[in-house]
């Protein structure tokens, strides 16, 4: 379902979209209301295993229109933003973030949305809202989760920008490659994830998911019966735990 802002595809068990939506991919109350659809489609498409989040052009995404913060649009964009961000929260499979550019604002936050995040050396994260005098509301909820409340606050109050290897340092960023083979490297890494276990993959996400909202010893039982209950229960993990005691590769019939 591609549209005139972003592209979707399939590339064998990779879901990927990416944003083109010239020169700096700001996000529009329409666009967030195509990705929303985008990433549902994409989570209940059973071949892919691993979603991919990527974008066009010298900037990841510089933010949400600023015009539609103001008047008769800003209901309709808070709701597409609101809506944006529950499709992100329903995807099972891992979602990966690669930014190769500025991801400010609006653009941070699809980053914090995605379970992981790959960039370059050239890119920048930040939340820049407070200069003009709001705040970001899903890096409010998204952001101490991921990075802790005290570095949290740092970004959201100052409006910071932090560079790759920074964001990295803060938890932010998985991996941060070099400019010159970043796509490849970037593409390489997530041909890795899609060699494991699709079914593996959904149930450790939805294991960390389950765990987040439970007291400490609520959640261990829960993982534990997920673990137990289900996972155990499904052929890839009898395959991958036969493949090791037997000495070869597996071969998972759920990827």
């Amino acid at each position: 379902m591609n549209t005139d802002t972003f592209r979707v595809a399939i590339e064998g068990a990779v879901g990927r979209i990416t944003l083109d939506r010239p020169p700096l991919n700001v996000l529009t109350t329409a666009m967030m209301r195509d990705l929303a659809r985008a990433i549902d489609h994409l989570a209940g498409t059973s071949e892919v295993r691993v979603v991919r989040l990527d974008a066009a052009g010298k900037a990841f995404c510089a933010g949400v229109d600023v015009g539609e913060h103001r008047g008769p649009s800003l209901a309709p964009m808070m709701e597409a933003l609101f809506d944006l961000f529950a499709a992100f929260e329903l995807v099972p499979q891992p979602i990966v973030a690669v930014v190769d550019g500025p991801a400010l604002g609006g653009g941070c936050e699809l980053v914090l949305a995605c379970d992981l995040c790959l960039a370059s050396e050239r890119a920048t994260f930040g939340q820049p809202e407070i200069r003009l005098g709001v705040f970001a509301p899903p890096a409010s909820v998204l952001l101490p989760r991921i990075v802790g409340e005290r570095r949290a606050l740092g970004l959201l109050l100052s409006g910071e920008t932090v560079s790759a290897r920074e964001a990295e340092a803060m938890g932010l960023v998985n991996r941060v490659f070099e400019d010159g083979g970043f796509a490849s490297e970037a593409g390489r890494w997530i041909e890795r994830l899609v060699t494991l276990s699709g079914t593996a993959l959904r149930y450790a996400k939805r294991a960390v998911g389950t765990a987040r909202e439970l007291p400490l010893r609520d959640a261990h039982a829960e993982v534990q019966r997920l673990y137990l209950e289900e996972l155990m229960r499904t052929s890839d993990a009898e395959e991958g735990l036969a493949a090791f005691l037997e000495k070869r590769a597996p071969v998972f019939r759920h990827r």
